[in-house]
């Protein structure tokens, strides 16, 4: 179990846009990532130190949307202007976190602009609808080298993820300690009795850290 993207939600100026704006904050450019026809959204993405990346994802006018979780949970986020969506846990096997959180994965695929098709399957995003300090949960099906992160230069990390809720909770949503997926990662525990979720995002950067 760690830690593998962190996802924002595009404002209401777009997709492009907003990745134009964060990139011009961060010094670097986000690449395209594709459709999600199974969740009516697409997102463009920056590759990070340490097997991470960040995504910026939007919605589609696609009858998806409306159905999948993940598309609900960005339409609804971005809706409210856009901002963090979530964090997202990458596992090796994911019949165990099925069996504990008594639900089946959905299937997810994308086809990056270059015709490569990325498989994956995810569990728990209805978790990061009702609460959104949770994270859900991935497990890759395509080989390691077509991970998002690959390709990052060991210019951008992700230092620091602020984070409004209760550790505790999270830690049984996780099924072990929240420490586990995030051991490399620097977590600060802000606003319990605030609105749960993603509160700020720390990157290392060529130019120092930023935080957005």
């Amino acid at each position: 179990m760690r830690l593998d993207h962190v996802s924002f939600a595009a404002g209401p100026d777009g997709l492009a846009s907003t990745a134009q704006r964060i990139g011009g904050l961060l010094g670097t450019e986000f690449v395209s990532g594709g459709v999600h026809p199974r969740f009516g959204t697409r997102n463009m993405i920056l590759p990070l130190d340490g097997d991470i990346y960040l995504e910026i994802v939007e919605v589609l006018d696609h009858p998806a949307s409306d159905k999948a979780p993940f598309g609900q949970a960005v339409r609804a986020r971005s809706a409210l202007g856009g901002g963090w969506l979530g964090w997202v846990v990458a596992v090796d096997d994911i019949t165990p976190v099925e069996e504990r959180l008594g639900r089946e994965a959905v299937k997810g695929n994308r086809h990056r602009p270059d015709g490569t098709e990325l498989l994956w399957e995810q569990v728990g995003v209805n978790g990061l609808l009702n609460d959104p300090q949770l994270p859900y949960f991935i497990h890759w099906q395509s080989p390691s080298e077509l991970h998002p992160s690959h390709g990052a230069t060991g210019d951008y990390a992700l230092a620091c993820l602020e984070i409004a809720g209760d550790p505790q909770r999270v830690s049984e949503w996780l099924g072990e300690t929240v420490e586990a997926p995030l051991e490399d990662i620097k977590v600060e525990w802000v606003a319990p009795n605030g609105t749960p979720g993603i509160v700020a995002v720390q990157l290392q950067t060529p130019n120092g850290l930023v935080r957005l």
